[in-house]
This record gives structure tokens, sequence and C-alpha cells, in this order.
């Protein structure tokens, strides 16, 4: 298994296509914001072809996973519809993304796909957001994650209730 990122990050390059996208490190809440404003600005210039590389990727969390699904769920949306691919899933991620039936809405390649990428930039952080917007934005990944398995919600529930009140309450 190669050393952790230091920092997470996720490498990108939007060049390609479909447009190439590797995590280096953990892929949590701290990190999909800048993750989830890249897909809504590659998706709002007409990119609808995606894969992940995910091999350096260390662990990830709902959050993270609720982006995933937010973006393949758009991308269906799209037309022609656009797809979202996972590369070198380990297996521990690989269990992660079946649990919540992320496998049933986007592609998984748990072999060794390479992901090819011609150049590729460090996702800057997105702008820093406060703690309402944090809030809308794990809220949103958690619908997300609902919206694509019922039986997601018994699983959020204490979360999902939570911030729903954080976010009615400003």
């Amino acid at each position: 298994m190669a050393e952790a990122s230091p920092t997470p990050s996720f490498l990108v390059d939007a060049n390609c296509d479909p447009v190439a996208i590797r995590i280096e490190g953990r892929a949590s809440f701290q990190n999909s914001a800048s993750l989830n404003d890249f897909f809504a600005n590659m998706i709002g210039e007409g990119k609808r072809r995606f894969v992940m590389d995910f091999q350096n990727c260390t662990s990830m969390d709902s959050t993270f996973l609720g982006v995933l699904a937010g973006a393949a769920l758009e991308l269906r949306k799209q037309n022609p519809p656009g797809s979202l691919v996972l590369a070198r899933v380990g297996t521990r991620n690989l269990e992660l993304v079946r649990n919540l039936g992320l496998h049933r809405l986007l592609t998984v390649d748990a072999g060794e796909c390479v992901v090819e990428m011609s150049g590729g930039v460090t996702l800057a952080n997105s702008p820093v957001r406060n703690e309402l917007e944090n809030a809308r934005l794990v809220l949103a990944a958690h619908e997300n994650l609902v919206a694509i398995d019922e039986d997601n919600r018994q699983k959020f529930q204490d979360v999902l209730s939570f911030l729903k009140t954080r976010v009615t309450q400003g």
C-alpha cells in the first residue's frame, strides 16, 4: 500500500475524458466541500464522465460518500446521462460503498484499472464555510445516501435529525 499523504487531498485532471480524480489520504467531511464544488463546476461546464482513483485513499466517511452519491445522481439527470467510476477501490472502502448502496448508482471497478492523468493539480480547498454552511453540506450528503437507499435512513437518523434541527435554527 502506498504511503498516506500527510495532508489529505484530491488530485484532479479536468482536461482529460473522463475527468480524473485521485484521492490522497482520508476522504472526509473535512475535505468534501472542495470535491462537491469541483463536481458542480465540472458538470456545469458540460463534463459528463468521471473516474476516481482510490488506490491511495486510506479511509472515507459518510459525508464523502454522500457527496459521491449526489454527483452520481446529478450525472444521471444529464442528457445524455453521465457516469462516475470508482477505480482501484480497496476491500474496506468497497465494503463501505456496498453497505450504503452506492454500487447500484455508480460503477465500481475493484480491479486494477489504471486512471490516466495527463497532468493534474491538487484541488484547492473551497472557501471557508461557516458552521451553518457546513451543516447544510453534511445534511445534503446524508440525504443523498437516503435517496439512493432508503435503508440508509435508519443508519443516519440521528445525524439527519441533528443536522435538520441545526439548519432550521439557522
